[in-house]
């Protein structure tokens, strides 16, 4: 055989035996592992209950479809535990703002960070269009696969109608917001749009579902409906201290709330389970 056929033929086979066991193709040894993504998706069904905690021991005794839970805060076992007993997890996590307790601030960069977020000590706005904040949420969005999240609900994304101290605008926000909501899907994890009632209707088709804050405390209810009409439900939670306390008060907003086919709670600002009124039926 000549030498140089040879000599070929043996790097060919070398080059073959090198990629089938990984070879230079494989992932550096200290790479991160990421679970991989449930071969379907789940959505939330429009008639889904649920319950909404981020703070303190989660109370798993709630009769509803659906927790939303904080994805820092949680333990695997606890979110496992609820599923176990037939639950849905949606994981929390702010996307549009950076909390200076969670254990992933040190990787924002100086430039990313603007005003403090009014009410919420330790919290500020973030530049959504920052390449490094885009890097940081799929960090996040990978946590919240890893431990096995069925959905997330990214918090804080309305920059552009805030103070945020950026240049955002509608269109800077519809991006990003659409960006979040294709990386969740990336990973087969169903996403919320939380509040940013400005641009429902421009948003419905790239999210699963919305949560909403006091719709109906601030006359805002009405633009839900292109979530419902379109199948996907609304998840609203309200603080006024009139609807825990008034029993006519909580009555008339829970007749609103169910012609509007929404599933909204009364729940305590902190949302640590310190009180709790659904108006399911």
């Amino acid at each position: 055989m000549n030498a140089i056929v040879k000599n070929t033929l043996l790097a060919g086979a070398l080059s073959l035996l090198i990629a089938a066991c990984g070879g230079s193709n494989a992932p550096p040894a200290d790479s991160p592992r990421i679970a991989p993504a449930p071969s379907a998706m789940w959505r939330p069904a429009l008639n889904d209950t649920w319950q909404w905690q981020l703070k303190e021991k989660i109370n798993t005794s709630y009769p509803v479809a659906v927790y939303d839970i904080d994805l820092f805060d949680t333990p695997i076992a606890s979110i496992q535990a609820l599923q176990a007993a037939g639950k849905k997890v949606v994981c929390y996590f702010s996307a549009g703002s950076a909390e200076n307790w969670r254990s992933d601030f040190a990787s924002f960069q100086a430039a990313d960070i603007g005003r403090a977020l009014s009410e919420w000590e330790g919290e500020n706005w973030l530049d959504t269009r920052s390449a490094n904040v885009r890097k940081i949420m799929r960090t996040r969005l990978d946590l919240a696969l890893s431990k096995g999240c069925n959905g997330v609900e990214p918090d804080n994304v309305d920059g552009y109608a805030n103070p945020s101290g950026f240049s955002l605008s509608a269109a800077t926000q519809l991006e990003y917001n659409r960006f979040l909501a294709s990386e969740a899907h990336q990973r087969k994890l169903a996403v919320a749009l939380k509040n940013d009632v400005r641009q429902l209707a421009e948003l419905v088709g790239d999210f699963d579902f919305a949560v909403n804050e006091e719709c109906h405390s601030y006359n805002e209810c009405d633009a839900y409906q292109s979530f419902t009409l379109n199948g996907k439900p609304v998840f609203n939670a309200e603080y006024a201290s009139s609807y825990a306390t008034d029993v006519t008060a909580r009555q008339t907003l829970c007749a609103d709330a169910r012609a509007r086919n929404f599933h909204t709670l009364v729940l305590p600002l902190a949302l640590n389970d310190g009180l709790r009124y659904s108006c399911e039926p």
